[in-house]
């Protein structure tokens, strides 16, 4: 794992964190002191803690996820929570591209693919010539042809379901001892794995975090692995219908309250003045027939 990068505290800010006056290395007047390694490991993880605050994050992935076959193309997508600035894409430690965040994403294409591009890749975020966040590590894999059927991924009980219920993915494919791996397409985490004597994969309670775009792909093999290629895409949509519901709730009393006010306003209106006794008038509801 990658260690974000952290600012350097100055020899006067680390005077104040560790209690030796700014400018003094030692108080001539006052009691020696003597700092232990866990004291100064202490200092360094509220140093730590206080630059991780407001620390950007960075995520890298593929697009689309999966193994890779020799001569397939893919894009590695570096994505950053943070202001304007480059992502910068290194290989094995080697600085390799640099590109412009655009709404938080730098792509980094790769086309016509060989065992050259397999490898670990991961991303800086670059502002004003400093490192402020690196991801974490993406394992690129490019094996040899795809020896496999390609496999069929179905979500059940719909693409669209609320939120709260239950959804399962399967991956179907035509070899008895494939296990196979789940992709969510922008997720930096390792894939969910379906194992061989499994059918499925499940979501008890789906929420908004689940949506987004699915494929599967599978293998078979210990000593010699053997890959498929990867499967349809599914979009997978959570509806919060309970939100929606007091959406409309609220429109639907807005409208009430409107309809009324509106009658009110017509009823008012629709009054006529009516000559009474000795010159006065008086005012009551206007027939057909006072029009």
């Amino acid at each position: 794992m990658v260690l974000p990068a952290t600012p350097v505290l100055a020899f006067g800010e680390c005077q104040g964190l560790c209690g030796l006056s700014k400018g003094d290395v030692r108080h001539p007047d006052a009691p020696q002191r003597s700092y232990t390694a866990a004291s100064l490991a202490g200092t360094w993880l509220l140093v730590q803690s206080r630059a991780a605050a407001g620390a950007p994050t960075v995520s890298i992935f593929l697009k689309p996820p999966g193994v890779i076959p020799p001569g397939g193309s893919t894009t590695i997508c570096c994505s950053c929570q943070c202001a304007d600035g480059n992502a910068v894409l290194y290989k094995d430690g080697r600085r390799l591209r640099t590109r412009e965040l655009r709404d938080g994403r730098a792509e980094f294409p790769i086309s016509n693919a060989t065992q050259k591009d397999a490898g670990p890749y991961s991303c800086h975020y670059l502002a004003g010539g400093t490192v402020l966040a690196r991801s974490e590590t993406l394992e690129m894999t490019v094996t040899a042809e795809f020896r496999l059927p390609r496999p069929v991924l179905s979500v059940l009980p719909a693409l669209e379901v609320a939120a709260g219920a239950r959804v399962t993915f399967r991956c179907t494919i035509t070899h008895p001892r494939a296990g196979c791996f789940l992709y969510l397409e922008g997720q930096d985490k390792a894939p969910d794995f379906i194992h061989k004597d499994q059918d499925d994969f499940n979501l008890p309670r789906v929420h908004k975090g689940n949506e987004g775009r699915y494929s599967c792909q599978c293998y078979s093999g210990a000593a010699l692995v053997e890959w498929s290629g990867v499967s349809n895409s599914l979009d997978l949509v959570v509806k919060d219908y309970t939100w929606s519901n007091v959406v409309r709730l609220v429109l639907g009393a807005a409208v009430l309250v409107l309809l009324g006010l509106i009658v009110a306003e017509d009823r008012h209106r629709l009054w006529c003045i009516r000559p009474a006794g000795r010159g006065g008038h008086r005012t009551a509801p206007c027939t057909q027939s006072s029009l």
